[in-house]
This record gives structure tokens, sequence and C-alpha cells, in this order.
């Protein structure tokens, strides 16, 4: 290409500014670059990846993309450190003290250093307000910087005598020396206004004003400088605890990790517990942070002992590198969230090893998936740890992965209790492999959810033999939306009369059941080993004949049912006056009811008003949704919704309720202090009632 030409530069220059047509782009290291300078960089190549392991997750990458230069000074510096046996530095901070001390330790003019760094803090201050890379001699002069003073160590210069430029060697150098001037004391500005105003202008400001309040990191400073002014020093406290106060109960994960970066460099555990008080939240995502975010997110953590939860919800990868970051924070986390996630194998053992060193007790991975060998790794971590809730929907598991599950839940050292495989494809095949744990006398699971698992009647008698076996701890079962069918409920319902079996809740909402099945339950449930407290029925075929079965059934003496849900299964009003009869005897004691989808109209849900209204009447929850209500039944409603001690919500949305009714439910609302909420959206509700709707927190609409 004739009469191209082209400029590689590790920074921009001034000297260039004359050239036309001339296309500069300055690149930075990538990761095997940085690998390369390194290792050239230290003979020993166990040197070379400790101090370049360090580099990148103590002190970052920063300007180190801009200027290889940086990389240059942070090899020396180590090399120095390391030769000299000195501890590496922890922060940016430290690392630009000890910078500082070399640079000072060239300059003979000892006297005249605050002198220097009072004219560099303002030069400083001037480009960075001004948006200056560049500055000229009668700059310079303007804020003192004589010809005398040794300034080659902080500012570059490009050409000679009155037309040379200069700037300043490195960004962070240019604003570490900002910090040094301020908080010796030398502008006349506050603290808060000195943030202020340099808030859009600088990147690391307050970030070294942190590290430098700290008299064991300023003391290599103390002896040319002398010490830092006590006002700016509690000015800046304030400025922190105010910031992190205000900033910590959002949800903004990058002005939280803001904090935790400033927090860091002071490396105070007695700032950390003051600014981090339990008001403050640290429960969103700290998902897809940068290696040093974590790190940071690891000092503040650790220095508060524990935390209620950790959450990494939607980390695009956890690397090996920042599951070991993370370990120590894991360990004294109550809950770990890391569900939507993908994992670097490494990470995963890292994670099982927390789980078992630490304090967790939950454990979320839901919408991750993991390949066997990581699954493998979890559950060798899970065999011996504090786990007791492990959530794992829709991870892609299959029957095979129930295997590795086994030696997890009949370990003598496990504590798992909760086990949500809800949306998995495990089958028939692999809820056999489950119930075979369940039958272990070592098995502490009590709630186990198998919803949208492909499960068919195929695998109920080994449910029903391991809920019979004695060993079986189970309280829970969802199988909600299996194809399980009639065939399936048999040996269930022989399960659930064993006086063994302890089940108290069964879930079965569209499971393929119609009115043939309802003696089968029926018996189970007029058995006087019969547990049961809750049973869901809903979006079956149960039809007239089958529901008036069971309610027939729940009319046993001493029968215990307290929740029941009935939704959509094609109920009629006769059904109705037989569960409002329930509801009037007080026995079952039932405290919830959902009969949503079953269109018998104002006059079937009437008998449901005047059963709530009965003084033996103990329901809490109803939910009659799409059950045809009309504005006629309000009035009903409203005088059981007062006469009722224990009524405390009410779900009548998606009916056909109009404005003429909003008056007087906002009205019981407001007098019934047992109401809780009252939902009514999707009604036939003008927009203008949302403002009276408003009126009554209590009111969803």
């Amino acid at each position: 290409m004739p009469g191209a030409s082209f400029i590689i530069a590790s920074q921009t220059s001034p000297n260039l500014e004359f050239l036309s047509g001339v296309q500069l782009e300055v690149l930075g290291f990538l990761k095997p670059q940085r690998d390369a300078f390194f290792s050239n960089f230290f003979p020993d190549p166990v040197t070379a990846k400790n101090a370049l392991l360090h580099f990148e997750t103590t002190l970052g990458f920063y300007d180190f993309s801009k200027s290889p230069q940086f990389c240059y000074t942070v090899c020396s510096a180590y090399n120095f450190l390391i030769n000299s046996g000195t501890k590496l530095p922890m922060t940016l901070t430290q690392l630009f003290v000890h910078i500082l001390v070399y640079l000072i330790d060239k300059i003979t003019q000892k006297d005249k250093m605050i002198n220097i760094v009072r004219a560099l803090g303002n030069l400083a201050s001037h480009c960075a307000l001004n948006s200056q890379s560049n500055v000229q001699r009668d700059t310079l002069d303007e804020f003192g910087l004589l010809s005398e003073f040794p300034l080659s160590d902080f500012l570059c210069v490009y050409g000679e005598s009155d037309k040379a430029i200069y700037s300043w060697r490195s960004p962070l150098m240019q604003e570490f020396i900002l910090a040094v001037s301020v908080l010796l004391g030398l502008s006349l500005h506050s603290v808060e206004e000195i943030l202020e105003k340099h808030k859009k202008h600088t990147h690391f400001l307050d970030i070294f004003m942190s590290g430098l309040c700290e008299q064991v990191h300023w003391r290599p400073l103390e002896e040319t400088l002398g010490p830092c002014s006590a006002n700016k020093i509690f000015a800046f406290k304030n400025w922190l605890k105010t910031l992190c106060e205000k900033t910590l109960p959002g949800n903004n994960k990058e002005d939280h990790c803001r904090c935790f970066h400033l927090l860091y460099q002071m490396q105070n555990e007695k700032v950390v517990k003051e600014v981090i008080t339990p008001s403050a939240r640290l429960g969103l995502s700290y998902g897809n942070l940068k290696l040093l975010d974590y790190v940071v997110l690891n000092y503040v953590v650790r220095q508060l002992g524990e935390m209620e939860q950790i959450n990494l919800y939607n980390t695009s990868l956890l690397t090996e590198e920042m599951a070991e970051i993370l370990a120590p924070t894991m360990a004294v986390s109550c809950k770990f969230i890391l569900s939507q996630c993908s994992f670097e194998d490494g990470a995963v053992t890292h994670v099982a090893s927390a789980l078992s060193k630490g304090i967790a007790t939950s454990l979320d991975l839901s919408y991750s998936c993991l390949n066997k060998k990581q699954l493998q790794s979890l559950c060798t971590g899970l065999k011996n740890c504090k786990v007791e809730s492990l959530q794992f929907s829709r991870g892609k598991l299959t029957e095979a992965s129930c295997e590795e599950f086994v030696p997890a839940l009949t370990s003598t050292t496990s504590q798992l209790s909760v086990l949500n495989l809800c949306a998995n494809q495990i089958g028939d095949m692999g809820l056999k492999k489950l119930c075979e744990a369940l039958q272990n006398p070592h098995n502490k699971v009590q709630g186990l959810n198998l919803q949208h698992c492909t499960l068919t009647a195929a695998s109920m008698e080994d449910l029903s033999t391991a809920l019979s076996s004695g060993h079986s701890k189970l309280i829970n079962i969802n199988l909600s939306n299996n194809e399980i069918g009639d065939t399936g409920v048999k040996p269930l319902s022989k399960g659930v009369q064993h006086p063994f079996c302890k089940l108290e809740s069964l879930r079965l909402f569209d499971c393929y059941l119609t009115e043939a099945c309802c003696p089968l339950l029926a018996e189970a449930l007029m058995s006087k080993h019969c547990s049961l407290r809750e049973i869901d029925l809903s979006v079956n075929e149960l039809g007239h004949e089958g529901a008036m079965v069971l309610c027939k059934a729940l009319k046993r003496p001493g029968c215990p049912m307290e929740k029941l849900s009935l939704a959509r299964c094609e109920l009629t009003e006769a059904v109705f006056v037989e569960l409002a009869s329930l509801l009037k005897s007080g026995s079952p004691p039932l405290k919830s009811l959902s009969v949503a989808c079953n269109d018998v109209g104002d006059q079937g849900v009437h008998h449901l008003w005047e059963a709530i209204r009965h003084p033996s009447c103990e329901l809490e929850k109803l939910d009659v949704e799409m059950t045809g209500l009309t504005d006629a039944c309000v009035n009903d409603m409203c005088a059981a919704i007062k006469a009722s001690k224990t009524m405390r919500k009410l779900k009548i949305h998606n009916n056909l309720l109009t404005d003429v009714s909003v008056p007087t439910l906002i009205r019981v609302m407001q007098e019934s202090p047992n109401m809780e909420k009252l939902n009514v959206q999707y009604n036939d509700f003008g927009e203008e009632m949302f403002e009276l709707f408003e009126t009554c927190p209590k009111i969803r609409y």
C-alpha cells in the first residue's frame, strides 16, 4: 500500500500531533503477553508464576493494558521486595508507597520534598479537572515546579527547552500523588469537597486516600513527608462510612464493589465491622465480577467472620481461580446461591471443599448444569458438610445423576434434608435409585421435590416401599406435573396408610388423575395412621363424584388435614356445600383452601362465605380465583371477613367484579385487623379505581 504508514506505541505522545493522516492505536498486554513478560523478567518459573498471580489478584490490571511500562515498574518493585525478603504488597496503595519511597530516595533535596509533593499534587489536580494528559513548561512554573526539581521520575518530557511537553508517566502515579498531598493537609479544601470535585475526573483518588488513611501504610513515607493530617483522616473515614451506609442497602453491585475496594485498601478490620452493619445489604448477586473484585469481596466477608449468603447468580463462568479466591468467603457463608452458573471443573472442587469446611446450610444450583465429574466433586462435599437444603431444579440431571446423589444421601455425616430436583429428566429409574437411598437408616431427607421429572406409575411402588420402610424421614413430597395417573395412586395410597409412613404433605397437581383414584385416596385419608396435613389435587379431573368421596373421607374424626387444594377439578355447587360443612365443623382443622378455577358462580361460593362466618371455622387462607364471582357476592364476602377471627388472606382475582365494589372492598380491609392481603387483580375495574386502591396497602390490584 504505497504511502501507508503505521505506528506501534506503548502510550500516546504529543510528538505525533504534527503528523496528518496517521492512525495511532495503543495496545496493551493480553493474557499470553502478560505470562511471557513475567516469565522473562523472573528467571525462576515459580517466582514468575507467583508474581503474576499476585499482580492479577491483589493489584488488578488497572492501567496495565495501557502502559507496559507499568508492568515493568511492578516487576521491578516485586523483584526488589523478593530479594530483600519483604512481603509483597497486599494493595495497590502499598505498592505505590514502595514506589514513591524509592523515588524519594533518589532525590537529594529531601528538605524540599514537601514543596515538590504540593506542586505535583496541584498539577495532578489541574490535569485531572481539565482532562489534560500533557502540559507545557509554563504550566509547571505556574504550579511551582522549578527547573531544579527532579521531575523525570514523575513526568515524561517530549521535546527540548521552552517548547517541551510534559505528561505523567502513569495516570495512577498522578492520582497517588494527589491523594498524598490531600492527606498531608496541603490542600485548603475539605476532603468532601476534593472528592466531589474530582469524582468524574479520577478513578483511584478515593482508593489511594483510603489506603493512606491507615498509619501502618503511611509509615514508610513519614520520615520524609511527616505524618498525615489527623483532621483529613477523620474526615475521610466519616465520608467512607456515610458512602457505605447509603450504597450497601442498594442493588448496584458495581457500587457495592467500590465500597469493598475502599475497605480493602484500608485493611482495617474494625472499620469494616463498623461500616458493614447488619442493615447493610449483601444479598444481591455478585456474579460476573472481575477477579480483583472477588479478592476484595473475600477480604470484607472474612473480616466480618460470617455472612448470611454469598450470591453468585448468573455467573457466566466461575473459574478455578475465582472459586479458590472465594473459598474462604464460602466457608463462612450460611447460604450459597450459584443458580444459573457454569463452572470450570476445578471451581466445583473448591466449592465442594468450602462446603465440607464451612457453615453453609443451603446450596442453590438451580438452572446450573454440572457434568459428571463436577457432580461427583459436589457430592463428595455434600457427604460431609452442614448443608440441609439443596436446590437443583432444571439442572439437566438424568437417571445417572441420581446415582451420584446416593452416597451423599446415605452418608452418616450428611445433613441433607431438603432435595429439590424439579424439572430434571430423572425418570422412573432415577427415582428408584433415590428410593434406595431413602430406605437407608442414615438418610435424613424430609422434603423431596420431583415436580416435572418425567415420572410415571412405574416408580410409585418403589416410592411406597420407601415410605413404608421405617427408615424414610420424608415429611413432604411434590410429584406434581408427572403422568402418574390413577394406577400410580394405588401404591401411594397404601404407603400413606402404613404405620411407619411420616408423610404430611403430598402434592399431585396435574398428575392425570380422575375420579377413579378418589376411593383409593379416601381410603388412605380415613386410615388412622394417615398423617397427611396437606394434599394438592389441583388440575385433575376428579369431578363431582370424586370430590364428594374425598369430602366424606375428610370427616374422619381426628383427620389432621389443614391445607386442601382442589383448583380446577370440575367441582359443583354440591361439593362447595360439603366443603362448607367441613369448615363449619372444624374437623378437619382446615386453615387453607383453594377451589380456584371451578365455575360455580356467586351461588356456589356463597356457601363458603356462610361457613367462614361460623365460629368453628378456622380458615386463614382462601383462593376463589376464576369462580365467576360478581358484585352480587361482595356484601356476603365482606360480612364473612368481618365475622371471621382467623381469615388473613383472600384471593378473588380473575373474577367479574366492577368499580361498584371497590369502596366496599377498601372499607372492609381497613376495618378488619386480621386481614393481611386481598388480591383483586384482573377483575373488571377501571383505571381510575387504582388511585383508590393505593389508599389501602393490604389490597393487591
